[in-house]
């Protein structure tokens, strides 16, 4: 498979990112959250129902080998190395890395003061992936946008990959499979991400509360979205909905959208 791309037109790998002001002691956060507090713990029965959205977001997914690695940009870089992983080992021959600046004094917000996609480039490459198989695409602030400027950026530069590899964190699956069906439907696409259970994945400022928070933001953008034609419907469980409910009015709402 590798070859199949000219690389003359694979990105040229820009220098290490530098860290914000004053965000060195976190693995990420800023200021940010240097004056935001979190509770570290969660009681048994919020970890239950937080278990229930984390499950309800994976699709469980068999990943195939793709002609491109596309790997979303966040603020975890976890699933940067997940994405040079499979790479290593042969799931792709193009690592495409996507986000620009997309998260100022929220949840999601980076300690870096580079682009999400040019860290995610910086990790695979310090993991074993050559500059040379990387494409950084440095300006989508969404997940849409990741999608189409990628898709943009793959026909620009290079023959349209035949299937893609789509790498995001965990509880971020559903909701880019769905994107992905809006966005480029003619594509096939397996998605896949770290593998780790929710408590695996809770470590550091990675704390259950705040994961617990970004998870409902992202399970009610499912049906937010999909109401406004920006990614496919997708059917929502009783036990889901209900987990959801219970959580928001323990007041676990800081990543939710204003319901219309």
């Amino acid at each position: 498979m590798r070859g199949s791309f000219s690389s003359d037109v694979l990105s040229h790998f820009s220098p290490p990112c530098p860290a914000k002001p004053g965000a060195g002691v976190f693995v990420w956060g800023g200021p940010f959250f240097a004056r935001t507090r979190y509770c570290i713990h969660l009681s048994p029965e919020q970890i239950e129902l937080a278990r229930r959205v984390w499950d309800y977001h994976h699709l469980h997914h068999e990943p195939q080998p793709a002609d491109v690695i596309l790997a979303f940009g966040s603020h975890d870089v976890r699933v940067a190395e997940a994405a040079a992983e499979f790479f290593l080992r042969g799931f792709g021959q193009l690592l495409l890395c996507t986000g620009g600046i997309a998260h100022q004094g929220d949840l999601l917000e980076t300690p870096w003061a580079c682009t999400e996609a040019e860290k995610f480039a910086e990790v695979a490459q310090a993991c074993g992936v050559p500059p040379e198989a990387i494409l950084i695409e440095p300006k989508a602030t969404n997940t849409a946008e990741n999608i189409r400027f990628a898709r943009a950026m793959l026909e620009a530069v290079a023959r349209p990959p035949r299937r893609v590899l789509l790498v995001m964190k965990p509880f971020m699956q559903r909701r880019v499979f769905a994107t992905h069906a809006v966005e480029w439907p003619e594509m096939p696409a397996t998605v896949a991400s770290p593998k780790l259970t929710f408590e695996e994945y809770c470590v550091g400022e990675f704390t259950p509360e705040r994961v617990t928070h970004i998870m409902l933001g992202d399970l009610q953008r499912l049906w937010v979205y999909a109401r406004k034609g920006y990614s496919a419907p997708q059917r929502i469980p009783k036990h889901v909905r209900e987990a959801f409910e219970q959580l928001v009015a323990q007041g676990f709402t800081r990543h939710l959208l204003p319901e219309e």
